[in-house]
């Protein structure tokens, strides 16, 4: 079995599409794989260090609002258009399967042309503009909120899958989690991170926090920064006079790769909202206080994070009002109230699909065996 395997521009759309082919190998080892994406995408970096074959085509995204630049992007999509049906008659894929942004456009529609099948997978709750126009072509769409499924205008191809998740975030043990962060057993444990990124905004907001659980000792807080905000947010601590170095219950840390020993110790996520992390925080059933980055393309992370609000799994707290000071009354609430933590972890879990990467397998093999019978 061939499969042509498409999604760049960002780690959203980069890492589940990785981890649906290392499903792929792992369930199908006949499988053969080919990745194809853009040179200047992350995809170009990230993807041959997975050691998937890699092949590049000349798009880009169009510019708005309408300008010589857009001129521009619409002959990239021409030549990518070209490209793309290029690399899919030569490699002639059972299956293309797309997990956004603008590369996926010429490839999923050249194959889709060709009556090759393709599924497209929506990581957010308000799908992308190219992941909306696929859609009307793909043989199967699989989204990860229920949410995004009224802004698609076809409905019977739809399946709810939920996003693949690494197999350690599933299983890491709790205590094993605080064991390695350093952290204590029998503590309530709010872990605190603004995405690999860091976010001042939250970096800042967490001061008068720190201040008011200084002597709260069934509280203890793990706090990634960002690589970025680290030495900024010590600096910033010290000059509202919070001293953290000697207190045990305080962790700050610049960075962690490990997201599963964070994610296993937690009682109480407060972070922004992108749709990996978010499908973490499901499957292990965290209640959260999300603040979506407010720079997101078509808003997503507040789409994604109202999707659990409306279900009873998160408090939503916009990054423009960090600085009025109402994170610190929301955590107070939270932490004061044992049954809603658990009841907003349940709701959480609800929302969870731990099986998410089967069942994109299985769209897959499915529509191949169809097509080929």
């Amino acid at each position: 079995m061939r499969i042509m395997i498409t999604g760049g521009g960002t780690g959203g759309h980069i890492y589940p599409a990785l981890a649906i082919a290392k499903g792929l190998q792992q369930r199908i080892p006949e499988v053969e794989l080919l990745y194809v994406g853009t040179k200047k995408g992350l995809e170009a970096d990230i993807v041959p260090k997975a050691g998937l074959p890699f092949q590049t085509i000349p798009v880009e995204g169009l510019s708005r609002p309408f300008s010589y630049r857009t001129l521009v992007s619409v002959g990239k999509a021409v030549q990518g258009s070209l490209a793309g049906r290029k690399i899919v008659r030569h490699f002639k894929p059972h299956v293309v399967v797309g997990t956004g942004g603008y590369v996926c456009g010429p490839l999923v529609l050249a194959a889709a042309t060709m009556g090759i099948p393709t599924v497209i997978h929506e990581q957010n709750a308000f799908p992308g503009l190219t992941n909306r126009i696929l859609s009307c072509f793909a043989s199967k769409i699989c989204v990860t909120f229920e949410d995004a499924i009224p802004h698609f205008p076809r409905k019977k191809n739809i399946i709810l899958t939920g996003l693949p998740v690494r197999e350690e975030i599933i299983t890491r043990k709790k205590d094993d989690g605080l064991k390695n962060l350093g952290l204590s057993k029998g503590k309530i444990t709010v872990v605190v991170t603004g995405g690999s990124l860091g976010a001042r905004s939250l970096n800042y907001a967490m001061a008068p926090i720190y201040q008011r659980f200084e002597k709260e000792n069934k509280i203890q807080f793990y706090h990634i920064t960002g690589q970025a905000g680290f030495e900024e947010s010590l600096a910033y601590y010290e000059k509202h006079q919070i001293n953290l170095s000697q207190k045990e219950r305080f962790k700050i840390v610049p960075y962690l790769y490990q997201m599963e020993d964070a994610m296993a110790a937690a009682d109480l996520i407060i972070g922004r909202a992108g749709a990996s992390f978010l499908s973490e925080i499901m499957v292990r059933g965290i209640p959260s206080i999300l603040v979506p980055y407010p720079y997101a393309a078509a808003n997503h992370q507040e789409y994604n994070a109202r999707a659990m609000e409306k279900r009873g799994a998160a408090t939503v707290i916009l990054d423009q009002d960090l600085g009025a000071g109402k994170l610190l009354p929301t955590l107070e609430t939270i932490l004061n109230q044992d049954f809603r933590r658990v009841e907003m972890g349940k709701a959480a879990q609800q929302m969870g699909r731990i099986n998410a990467l089967n069942d994109i397998i299985k769209t897959i093999a499915e529509i191949s065996k169809t097509e080929h019978k």
